[in-house]
Formats: structure tokens, sequence, C-alpha cells
């Protein structure tokens, strides 16, 4: 995210420096007395902010009887989904580390060695035993929820290695498997922790929605890097109408088949939106509510970035770094953030090509989240309470 391009954006600029320098204190780290007692847990983040820093930042301001089970639960997924990336390992290893990977976190000394695409994936698995040793300091109710979720996860990984996602229906199964499992993880982890109610605990499909919101963003975005990788996330079902071949839309950028396949992508993910703010709508605890808000509003701005955007198929593509400031700094209540959501989605139908065969669906979808959020912005809201 380039600085540059928020320079002659004022309130872009302002964002940057209150981040930066205080403001919500949104970066603070978070000063649990029990990291300082314990090697492990203090691995654990330095480790979380080698692996994921806007991440770890969110966790930080987390109430203190989440951020460690948080902290915890995010590196395990990140171990797994390291194991999943790593394109060298054999199908065979790869399966079966994938399935097994949840009983490994219960077998004190275990660690991985070269296993990773990125140095700092490959050192967290080196460093494994770490993590497990914090993970058995927690409550035998967090470790309950968190083996759960990496036992579903890894399955799920594992029925992928060895086949193409080809239908939408299999892309939502992936989707749900490697994000969605991750929204209903963290509502139980809330609900348990009683920072949030045991209402949370029935909204799975809500909570699906959130991960698959940011997950079919990022697989939206990330098109180059992925087929770099000689990775394709995107359904057959969908890129085979535009294009032969999938490697056709980077050779071809700014054909209109190209910008309808990825503007095809962009609404699926939007399909997710308003089921993503009636989750938020349900948080009542302000620092959960943050933590939940920051990676949606970023998301939604996400895609108002790339959609119909060409340099997707060339280069990593990204918000400006003073919006990304103003989003963070703004994505404390539900009505700054259905404000938001309301500003990117009328930033996408201005975007709006004429004469795409996906385009009416499009403003459909944009239309539908416009009068969601007018309907939200004329209601009153509980204000979220501080833990």
């Amino acid at each position: 995210m380039s600085i540059k391009k928020s320079i002659l954006k004022p309130d872009e600029m302002a964002a940057l420096l209150k981040l930066k320098f205080g403001g919500k204190n949104i970066n603070s780290h978070h000063k649990n007395s029990n990291i300082k007692k314990d090697y492990n847990l203090a691995y654990c983040y330095d480790t979380l902010d080698k692996v994921s820093r806007s991440f770890a930042a969110v966790i930080r301001q987390l109430p203190e009887e989440i951020s460690d089970v948080v902290c915890l639960f995010y590196l395990i997924l990140r171990g797994l989904d390291s194991v999943e990336d790593d394109m060298d390992l054999s199908y065979e290893d790869k399966i079966l580390l994938l399935r097994e990977f949840y009983t490994k976190n219960f077998e004190r000394g275990w660690k991985l060695e070269n296993v990773g695409d990125k140095a700092e994936y490959r050192e967290l698995l080196a460093n494994y035993d770490k993590v497990i040793e914090a993970f058995l300091a927690l409550d035998v109710k967090y470790q309950n929820i968190i083996t759960d979720i990496c036992q579903k996860m890894g399955s799920g990984m594992a029925d992928f290695v060895e086949s193409k996602i080809t239908t939408l229906e299999d892309y939502n199964l992936y989707c749900h498997y490697v994000a969605g499992l991750v929204g209903i993880g963290l509502s139980e982890l809330f609900a348990a922790s009683e920072i949030e109610s045991k209402e949370l605990e029935s909204k799975d499909k809500l909570a699906n929605s959130m991960g698959l919101f940011l997950q079919k963003t990022n697989i939206v975005r990330d098109y180059k890097e992925d087929m770099d990788e000689n990775r394709i996330f995107w359904p057959e079902e969908v890129w085979t109408l535009y294009s032969p071949t999938f490697e056709g839309f980077s050779l071809n950028p700014n054909k209109s088949e190209s910008l309808s396949c990825l503007n095809h992508m962009v609404n699926d993910a939007l399909s997710h939106a308003t089921d993503c703010l009636d989750y938020l709508k349900i948080l009542t605890n302000e620092r959960a509510f943050r933590f939940c808000a920051i990676p949606q509003v970023m998301a939604i701005a996400t895609l108002a970035e790339v959609y119909n955007n060409q340099k997707v198929f060339t280069e990593n593509v990204k918000i400006r770094k003073g919006l990304a400031a103003k989003l963070i700094l703004s994505a404390g209540s539900i009505q700054e953030v259905v404000k938001i959501y309301k500003e990117m989605a009328s930033a996408i139908a201005k975007k709006i090509p004429h004469g795409f065969p996906n385009s009416e669906e499009t403003l459909e979808l944009v239309e539908k989240i416009n009068a969601y959020c007018e309907l939200a912005l004329a209601e009153t809201y509980k204000s979220p309470e501080i833990a």
C-alpha cells in the first residue's frame, strides 16, 4: 500500500499520523503480565508480529481474557495453512500432516523443519514446540474449541489437496474450510470467554459469511500471486466462461472477457456483505467489535479497488495506506462501519461498465447493500460497552 497515493488526500494523511503516533491506541501492545512470565507466550506474540502485522495489531487490543487465546488460535491455524501452502511437499506427506495436525498440539516437543513457502512460516513450524507449550497452558474449554476447528480445517484442506476447485459449490466449501471455520471458531471463543453472549454460538451462518467475505476478497485480489505459484482458487465453473486458460487473463488483462470474469468474482464476494453487517450488529463488546470490523472494512474497500481493475491480472493491487489508516480508525461502531460499506458500495457502482454480462448483477448487489445501510443508519443501536 503506497503512502504516496495518500499525500494529496489530507484526511488520509491525518489518519496515518494519528494511527502512527497514538490516536485510538489501536497499535499499542497488549500489556499482559503473563507474557513477561511466559517465554513461550512471548515467542508467540513476537512470531505473530512476523507472520501478520495487521492481525497482530487487532489481536493485541482484544480484552485480556481472550487475546492470548486468539493469538494461539491464529498461530495454530497459520501453521496448518503453511503446510497446505508448501508446494514442495508430496501429496501423501501433505495430506497426512493436514489430517493429523490437530493432534500435534498435544505432543510436547513436536516441531517441523523446512516446511512453509515463506521464511517466517518455516520459522514458526521449526519452533512449533513453543506454540504447543503455550496452547497446553490454556483453559481446557479453549483447547477444545481450537482443536475442533483445527481438525475440521485440516481435514477439509486435505480433501482439496488432490482435487481442483471446479464448481461454485467447491469454492464455497473450500472457503468454509479455510476461513468460514475461523469465523465460527472465534464466535465460540468469544462466547466461552463471556465477552460476548452465548447467542453468538448460534450464528454459524453469519460467522461463516464473515470468513468467506475475507477469503474470497483475498482470492480475487491475489490472482497474480497465486498464478505465479501455480495455484488456482478461482472456480473453474466461473473462469472457463471467459477464457479457455486461467493464464489468459494476465495475457489479455484489458479485454472485456477478463474484466467480466473479475467482476463475476467480485459479485460473488459481495453476496456476503450484508451477512457480515448482521454479524457485527450482534457484538456488544467494543474491543471484540473492532477486532471483527477492521478486516471487514478493509475487505469491502479492497473489493471497491479491484472491481473492474485490469491491474489485478498483472500486479498485487492494494488499497492506499492512508485509506487503510482511515478505515482502521473509523471502524469503532456499527454506524461507522455501515457508512463505510455504503461508501464503498457507491464507489463500486460508479465503476460498473456498460454492456458487461454481469453488470446488472453488480448493480443489484450494491443497491441491496445501500438499501441495507440506509435502513441501518435510520435505526438506533445500543453502543458497545468497553470491557
